[in-house]
């Protein structure tokens, strides 16, 4: 590029830096200063970012006095612009070197570029086209957050995300196995939740021996940076907040510290979007006196939309407990424990008819009249026909047998809001294989086995023989209960 002192030029990418003009020339560098913001740039005389700037007859300019001309000729000398034309605001004809052109002037809207002569190369054209392109496909696509994690593309983890991730403020309990991935599956489903723009504050409440567990996992496995809270780091936050929950989106905390009434008040007040509980088995419940865990998590629920539940034994504390847990998602759905018990001895007819509705066969007439009596507020009957019709596409009875499930497991069941999978379901693990090691008895319960045979041998040959096969009860019992002549056998035995 030519380039000469006094000269007027835009930066392509620095475009509000307004008109540049050349300062200083030396080797391969150039060096402009921009006057209408002070600062200066230098660039590499060679395929530097930056666009001449000439106006043509019949273009209006401003000088940096403030008056307007109307360009009639340009000419150039000695690489510099001289416009003549006439001064608008009195009508005498004047002229205005380039270097005199007012310094605010920008090319913001497109026809000033063009007309600037501020063209970007095609190629550069196509790069952004083609990203995006791209950003639009990653944004309107159904994997949207479930991509990015560092995780094992696991069918049944993957589902559960997939089919929790996308709904609006969800509220599920987990409940898969011990070693089946909860952590991993809440984890997707919070990324998920993030990435679409459907939760941006989540609160995770884990027991105390858990809390930096989760911090590693969210930012190792989906690169999500939560903080962990603890009464410290409430008092060093309260500098900048009252609520030290308003100073971080993605706050890990455990259950002890919602147990003090004033942090408790404070995160019931931090409008959270998702609320994840993990151990959900210890919160106990019992009609009239339920733990002081149980209601946190219940005041907690009754003001956060979205709530997932983790737990791998949903029945450790008996069955009340795990009809409580389900009535903290959904407090309308399981408002009554007797009833939920009378619910749940129907669950074998819903069975039936699923079955039934996903063998792929026709349905027989016991089906259909149960299927009628289950779904008795819908219209049932055009899925009905379509199932039992013979000349049928049979993508449209597969969609129309799904719609049936679809509505049994909104109407039936908790098969929205319980997600549970077991080892014998989920197949894939390694099979154990036994491989015996026997050792020889110790002389000592070989030796205390022969002593209480000997004192015992008027018992039944059962009782002998049990005798026999746990010579550790044996040396206990001769070395905390020792008869007679104990001292011997204690030396017997060592």
């Amino acid at each position: 590029m030519p380039f000469a002192l006094g000269q007027r030029w835009i930066s392509d990418t620095e475009s509000e830096l307004g008109l540049g003009t050349v300062v200083q020339l030396e080797g391969r560098m150039v060096t402009l200063l921009f006057p209408a913001t002070g600062e200066s740039r230098i660039f590499s005389r060679h395929d530097a970012p930056l666009t001449r700037v000439i106006y043509n007859p019949g273009d209006k300019v401003k000088s940096h006095e403030g008056w307007t001309l109307d360009i009639q000729t340009v000419a150039e000398h000695d690489g510099l612009v001289l416009y003549h034309g006439t001064n608008t605001d009195n009508g005498e004809a004047v002229s205005l070197r380039e270097t005199l052109l007012d310094h605010n002037i920008r090319f913001n809207k497109p026809q000033d570029r063009l007309f600037a002569g501020q063209l970007d190369r095609l190629d550069r054209f196509g790069v952004r086209y083609q990203a995006q392109r791209l950003r639009h496909h990653l944004a309107t696509s159904e994997l949207l957050g479930l991509q990015g994690p560092r995780v094992g593309l696991i069918p049944h983890q993957l589902w559960i995300a997939a089919e929790v991730g996308r709904r609006h403020a969800p509220r599920v309990l987990l409940a898969d196995e011990v070693g089946l991935g909860k952590t991993i599956e809440a984890g997707l489903i919070i990324h998920q939740q993030l990435m679409t723009g459907r939760a941006e504050r989540v609160l995770i409440l884990v027991p105390d021996t858990l809390r930096h567990q989760w911090l590693v996992e969210m930012l190792r496995r989906f690169n999500l940076r939560f903080s962990v809270f603890d009464e410290e780091r409430c008092v060093e936050a309260f500098a900048d907040h009252d609520n030290p929950f308003y100073t971080e989106q993605l706050v890990i905390c455990s259950l002890d510290l919602l147990k003090q009434k004033r942090r408790l008040d404070q995160a019931l007040d931090a409008d959270w979007d998702l609320l994840v509980v993990d151990e959900a088995h210890h919160l106990e419940w019992t009609a009239d006196k339920p733990s002081k865990a149980y209601q946190i998590v219940e005041a907690l629920a009754q003001v956060v939309p979205g709530v997932m539940l983790l737990t791998a034994t949903p029945d450790q504390l008996g069955h009340e407990s795990h009809f409580a847990r389900l009535r903290l998602l959904d407090p309308n759905r399981f408002y009554d424990y007797p009833a939920f018990i009378k619910e749940e001895q129907d669950y074998r007819q819903v069975a039936q008819a699923a079955d039934a509705i996903a063998s792929g066969h026709k349905l027989p007439d016991d089906v259909i009249a149960l299927l009628t009596e289950l779904l008795a507020e819908k219209d049932i009957i055009p899925s009905i026909k379509l199932i039992q019709a013979d000349n049928i596409a049979p993508e449209q009875q597969q969609q129309a047998r799904d719609e049936l499930l679809q509505q049994l497991l909104d109407r039936h069941g908790t098969g929205r809001v319980l997600f549970r999978n077991s080892r014998a379901s989920v197949k894939g693990f390694p099979q154990r294989i036994f491989q015996a090691y026997p050792q020889p008895m110790p002389e000592q319960y070989q030796t205390a086995m022969r002593v209480a045979l000997m004192m015992n041998r008027n018992l039944p040959d059962e009782t002998q023989a049990r005798l026999a096969l746990t010579p550790e009860n044996c040396i206990s019992s001769l070395m905390s209960n020792p008869l007679p002549g104990g001292n011997l056998i204690l030396a017997l035995t060592g």
